[in-house]
Parts: structure tokens; C-alpha cells; sequence
């Protein structure tokens, strides 16, 4: 029987993917950050049935002691504790290196410390930068572009080092750039549509040109099962991603067609990365995971992104999960 721990229980992908495991019968340890409220994050908004199933563990990915008890009695460790903002980076990159990097070496060496069968480090697209060839597959070069894809290409480096160095069994899972419920308001689609359901048609982002490769988020947690539970899967790096390009600007477009809504787009200063920090251009090869996994996206194309976009406006057009979104102030 597999005991699964997921750090980052208590964030966007990391609670839909511990909600999934539960589902499917797992035995699942939900690793969330301590905090003096008692908070799970949006694990505290979970189903009864589910939460009744959930062992909670609440510690810091950034200390090596907790970690490891976190891990005591698991077969296998899917690594999503991580900071993700690229703005917030750019001024506290130190806790980049603290949180991502350091947090990446005390899952693998506790894992080697207690012969984990199975380590899924979580890696993002944001690693390639901008892309110097389209579709971006698993050898295209690593670029850092802001603080936070250098700490994520570090945790990366340092997870498959333990492979090569230890044979510990370990996996880096690079999701493109996964969007649905309950998404933090600094990314770009919640940013749009909490906008627009506040009742604006003119809204403010950053640069609307580039393009993205986006992952609705339950495909990026079948793609999190799919290297989970496959032999194959040690000591590679699987891209999961939807393999279908469109820009930040088409993206807004069809969220307002969706919504209805007539659609005017300010570009906000302070929402514009540093010229030589935008990555331009991701587009994913996702032939690999399709090989070894037999992972395919089941929101893939136009057709997909348009359907994963009505469920996410679903859910944020809801009051109750709008209310919890501040839509008038820029969030890191």
C-alpha cells in the first residue's frame, strides 16, 4: 500500500492533486506550511469525506528536522512546496534559494535517509526561458530569466543529483503553465477574469504578447499520478504540458467572449517584467510523456483551453470564491 506525501498540500495544484489521490484510494500525508491560525489553505475548503481521509502534517519545507518526520512511513513524496511568484523574486530572492533549492536537498536526502521508493520533484517551464526553438522538449537549454526559475533550475539540478550521485529514485515532473480554480490572482487568467467579474470591462495587465503553453490543472495532476506510478519516470525530466500556444492577449480575448464582456486592456507599468526577465515564447513538446506515460491532456487544443476556461470562470464568478480575491489590488 502506497503512503504518499504531498508537500504543498495547502496550494492551487497541491490541494487538487492530494483532493485526486484521495479519490482514487491513496493514503495520502498532506504537508502544509505551519502557521499560528491552524490553516490548511485551500485544503480547509475541501470536502468532509475527503478531509476525514487526510493525515495533516504541518511544518516547513525549509527545515530539514520536520521534513524528514513529515516523511517517516511514506513510500513516495511528490515535492510541490515552492515559492512561485516571478515579481516577488525580483526583491527577496534569498528566500528563493531557501525555499525551492534548500527545500528540493532536504526531501532527497531525507529520502535517502529513509529509502523512499519514489521522489516527483516539481520542476516549470519557466526553466527554458524564452523559447529558442518551438515545441520546447526536454533537451532544449536552461535559461534563468528572473531569480525564481534559477532557484527552481538549482532544486531541479539538486534532486537528480542524488539520482546520479546515490541512485535515489527521483523524478522531475515540469509542468507548463497549469491555470484553473482556485489559482493565486498573480497569475495572469485569475487575474483577467477576477477583473472582469468585478464588474470591469477595462482591465489592467502586463505585457499581452507573449504566448503561453496552458495546462489546465486537472491534466497537470493526472500528469503528477502518471510519473508517480511509473518505473520509467526515475531520472527523467517529463514535460507536461498541452503542446497548444497562444498569447496572453488571444487569452484574454477568449475569457471575455466566454464572459460576455466588451474588452479594453491597460498595460500596467508595474506589471511588466524587466525586458530581459519576460520569457516570450512557451510552447510544450509533450511527445515524452505520451511515450513513457501514456499521459495525454484531456483539455488540449483550442477546443480544451476553451473548456478549461469555462470551469475556471465557473469558479470564480461564484461570489463565495470570488470574495476571497482582492481584484483592485496587484498581487505579487
Amino acid at each position: 500500500m502506497k503512503k504518499i506525501l504531498v508537500t504543498g498540500a495547502n496550494g492551487f495544484i497541491g490541494s487538487h492533486l492530494t483532493e485526486e489521490l484521495v479519490r482514487q484510494g491513496y493514503d495520502v500525508r498532506a504537508f502544509v506550511e505551519y502557521n499560528s491560525f491552524n490553516s490548511w489553505g485551500w485544503l480547509d475548503s475541501t470536502p468532509n469525506d475527503i478531509k476525514a481521509n487526510l493525515d495533516v502534517f504541518s511544518g516547513d519545507i525549509r527545515d530539514p528536522f520536520g521534513v524528514k518526520e513529515a516523511m517517516k512511513g511514506c513510500t513516495h513524496v511528490l515535492n510541490l512546496a515552492a515559492l512561485i511568484a516571478i515579481p516577488y523574486s525580483y526583491h527577496s530572492p534569498a528566500t528563493y534559494i531557501d525555499t525551492n533549492i534548500n527545500g528540493a536537498l532536504n526531501i532527497v536526502q531525507a529520502a535517502r535517509e529513509l529509502e523512499i521508493e519514489k521522489v516527483v520533484q516539481t520542476s516549470t517551464s519557466e526553466v527554458y526561458g524564452t523559447a529558442l526553438y518551438v515545441p520546447i522538449d526536454e533537451e532544449h537549454p536552461l535559461q534563468g530569466q528572473s531569480p525564481y526559475s534559477a532557484s527552481k533550475i538549482g532544486a531541479d539540478q539538486m534532486a537528480l543529483s542524488y539520482y546520479r550521485s546515490f541512485d535515489t529514485p527521483v523524478s522531475i515532473i515540469r509542468p507548463f503553465n497549469t491555470y484553473g480554480p482556485r489559482q493565486s490572482a498573480r497569475a495572469v487568467i485569475p487575474t483577467i477574469i477576477s477583473q472582469l467579474a468585478n464588474g470591469k470591462d477595462t482591465i489592467k495587465l502586463g505585457a499581452i504578447s507573449p504566448t503561453r503553453d496552458f495546462n489546465y490543472v486537472m491534466d497537470t495532476v493526472s500528469g503528477f499520478i502518471s510519473v508517480m506510478n511509473s518505473e520509467k519516470s526515475i531520472g527523467e525530466v517529463i514535460n507536461i504540458g498541452s503542446n497548444y500556444e497562444v498569447s496572453i492577449g488571444e487569452t484574454a480575448e477568449m475569457i471575455a467572449d466566454i464572459m460576455n464582456v466588451n474588452l479594453t486592456i491597460e498595460t500596467d507599468e508595474q506589471r511588466l517584467r524587466p525586458e530581459k526577465s519576460e520569457v516570450n515564447r512557451l510552447w510544450a513538446e509533450n511527445k515524452k510523456a505520451k511515450e513513457l506515460l501514456g499521459w495525454t491532456p484531456q483539455y488540449g487544443g483550442k477546443e480544451g483551453f476553451r473548456k478549461g476556461l469555462e470551469e475556471t470562470i465557473e469558479w470564480f464568478t461564484n461570489p463565495q470564491n470570488l470574495a476571497q480575491y482582492k481584484a483592485d489590488v496587484y498581487n505579487i
